[in-house]
């Protein structure tokens, strides 16, 4: 009988002969994706080569806890949102975005491959990939969950750091990617790039910025079609990307991994 090493997840590693075995087996099948956009002037602008490691350590975990998990090979380029004015950032429009994953859907499917779970790295995937999984389900019935990895990390960053600290390290250019970045991939962050905080409230329409794409008029939020460079020139949120650390990191990602390979224990039962 052909076997695979439970320690191999990336099905771009497994072989033929390897693959028709593991998948008669119907293992959970995890696809990573993020974005290759602005980050910060310190930080690597793909993102989901985090979203990938973070899919490859909840699988390696949930395999050698029982679970047999693999993962999907990653799909770096996001929906498009508003990292446009970045030079050399590429991301994809919802349409294509969409096909995409319809058609991976679609081809696992075929296969009886039906233990699915997107592990996702960017805001702006979160409405297509509803859209998309949604379809699946009116067609056939399956219901295909997505972990947004930062929601998630937004969330527990209170517990791992203290609640003064996340509030004043959590936003885009600064944690959980940074610290998870300094933790995973040290060689890939410039030290001497990190910048210093924001300061003042950057404005558009004569209105102060509250969130991307999103103004604050006396209280109310207001949408609005407007990049990132308008109000974030460096690709700064709010937060202090000198608070990062790789101690930050770890903590965060032990916590990803843990909170990742326990629902794919969960799910697999169902």
């Amino acid at each position: 009988m052909t076997t695979v090493s439970p320690t191999k997840v990336r099905m771009g590693e497994i072989t033929g002969g390897e693959a028709r075995a593991l998948y008669a087996q119907n293992p959970v099948i995890l696809l990573p994706m993020g974005s290759h956009e602005d980050q910060g002037p310190h930080a690597p602008m793909g993102d989901y080569f985090l979203a990938e490691k973070m899919a490859e350590l909840i699988a390696l975990r949930a395999t050698a806890e029982g679970t047999r998990t693999v993962v999907a090979p990653v799909l770096p380029f996001g929906k498009g949102d508003f990292f446009g004015p970045m030079p050399g950032g590429i991301a994809l429009s919802a349409a294509t975005f969409r096909a995409v994953l319809d058609e991976v859907f679609a081809e696992l499917l075929r296969h009886k491959l039906t233990k699915l779970v997107v592990i996702n790295g960017h805001g702006g995937n979160v409405t297509v990939v509803n859209e998309a999984t949604r379809a699946v389900m009116h067609k056939t019935g399956l219901v295909i969950p997505a972990l947004y990895l930062w929601r998630i990390a937004y969330a527990e960053m209170p517990k791992l750091l203290g609640a003064e600290k996340a509030k004043a390290v959590s936003s885009h250019g600064a944690d959980p990617l940074t610290s998870l970045c300094m933790h995973l991939y040290p060689e890939r962050i410039r030290g001497d790039l990190v910048p210093e905080p924001r300061s003042g409230k950057p404005e558009a329409l004569g209105l102060p910025f509250s969130g991307w794409g999103a103004l604050d008029f006396k209280g109310a939020e207001v949408t609005v079609p407007i990049e990132y460079d308008a109000v974030s020139p460096n690709g700064l949120g709010t937060g202090d990307p000198r608070l990062c650390s790789a101690e930050s990191g770890k903590l965060i990602a032990d916590r990803l991994t843990e909170i990742g390979a326990g629902f794919c224990h969960h799910y697999a039962q169902q």
